[in-house]
């Protein structure tokens, strides 16, 4: 009986060890969800996609890359992270990023974030930690003409963002100083098709780039462009502006698309009767073309 006694206490322990054993090879679950809903975002194409971002103790964890389709939809929109770390997240900030991508910091293009409020965090282009600004107080002037064909033929060819109502050239645009990772970027889109007039990022400098136009030395120093040479496949140049609309847009950089990003702070519809040289307003869009977004933790 002392000998059955023993074994059956031998048994009792081993079946303990044992149950505490696989209890610490089974650890609990240390995660917790990370839910995120967006309006407003845009497909990026292969090359680029989104990714979140906490800052924990004043450093940037990334919580996860995800794409959006054609309609806005991300492909996901829940992701487990470390339980102490998203307690701790006082931010969420959204980038743009290479993909793939080498580099495990965030890139420079910093499109939305949000300071944690309880398990909540709004998401807004304005705040410091994303473009800074919603572009909301933005405004813009544009004039007809093609100052760089040396003739007064086709001046209905050419926009330039200024402002002639003066007599003389002056700023058109009223836009707030971009973050690094930005750039502004003029378009006219004729007969549906975006054409860019170049990147800029000072509202009385030239912009980076002049495909289209003639003499460069002609070229008043404001953005703009004259389309009058290399014209895109399907377009013809010299061409009309009348009837077409004009935009101002803001662009990641490095940028995604040769088509205008998201961000389109600035339109205006070209009158069908439309004037060369004189100064016409620009409506403000940002309202309508600002994305925003939650995170829930």
């Amino acid at each position: 009986m002392k000998y059955l006694k023993n074994s059956v206490l031998l048994a009792l322990t081993l079946f303990v060890v044992s149950a505490c054993n696989n209890d610490d090879e089974q650890p609990m679950d240390t995660t917790n969800d990370l839910t995120l809903n967006f309006s407003g975002l845009e497909n990026l194409g292969s090359d680029y996609a989104y990714e979140g971002w906490i800052m924990v103790d004043g450093s940037p964890k990334s919580t996860g890359v995800f794409n959006v389709d054609d309609d806005g939809n991300l492909d996901q929109s829940t992701f487990a992270i470390e339980a102490e770390d998203l307690e701790k997240a006082t931010a969420y900030i959204l980038t743009i990023e290479p993909s793939p991508d080498s580099d495990p910091a965030p890139s420079d293009v910093h499109i939305l974030a949000g300071d944690f409020s309880g398990d909540n965090a709004g998401l807004t282009v304005d705040h410091g930690a994303a473009i800074g600004t919603d572009f909301t107080a933005s405004t813009g002037k544009y004039i007809l003409a093609t100052p760089t064909d040396g003739t007064d033929e086709d001046e209905n060819s050419g926009v330039w963002f200024l402002d002639l109502s003066s007599g003389a050239p002056a700023v058109g645009l009223d836009l707030p100083t971009l973050p690094a990772g930005w750039a502004y970027e003029g378009w006219a889109v004729i007969d549906g098709t975006p054409v860019s007039t170049g990147t800029f990022t000072d509202n009385s400098g030239a912009d980076a780039k002049a495909p289209f136009s003639g003499s460069a030395a002609d070229a008043p120093p404001f953005p703009g462009e004259d389309f009058l040479l290399n014209a895109p496949s399907g377009l013809t140049f010299p061409t009309d502006l009348a009837g077409t609309t004009v935009v101002i847009s803001v662009e990641p950089s490095p940028d995604n698309s040769p088509n205008p990003f998201l961000l389109k702070p600035l339109v205006a519809p070209v009158a069908a009767d439309a004037l060369d040289h004189v100064t016409y307003d620009m409506g403000n869009n940002a309202e309508a073309t600002n994305p925003t977004g939650t995170a829930r933790r």
